[in-house]
């Protein structure tokens, strides 16, 4: 048994019948008796619709809220995912960056882990 990272872009993850089709992949290495931790990226496009809302809304934004903002295409789909497993009878969760151990070491936008 391995610990599996695995990390799927905007494409793979535009719409439900690609989240569909990640968590096929996620599920098969599962049931290799694999521990999977997977990284969503936000639909194609999302990010970008993101963006343009915070700079319509106020063009010298607070990079606190633009994270909070711009961070939401990924919630939404990594809870997307996590539900679409749990349908495969995958034990699945999502988890967002406040829920975990994790510091960051820089500011908003640029933080690193």
């Amino acid at each position: 048994m391995a610990r599996i990272v695995m990390k799927f872009g905007g494409t793979s993850m535009a719409g439900t019948e690609r989240i569909r089709r990640v968590a096929n992949i996620v599920r098969k290495q599962q049931a290799a008796g694999h521990e999977v931790a997977v990284v969503v990226s936000a639909m194609a496009g999302e990010t970008d619709r993101l963006v343009n809302f915070c700079r319509e809304a106020n063009a010298l934004y607070d990079p606190a809220e633009y994270d909070v903002v711009v961070s939401s295409g990924e919630q939404v789909t990594s809870g997307l995912l996590a539900l679409t497993l749990q349908s495969m009878g995958c034990k699945a969760r999502s988890w967002l960056g406040w829920q975990l151990p994790v510091k960051p070491v820089e500011s908003h936008a640029k933080a690193r882990v």
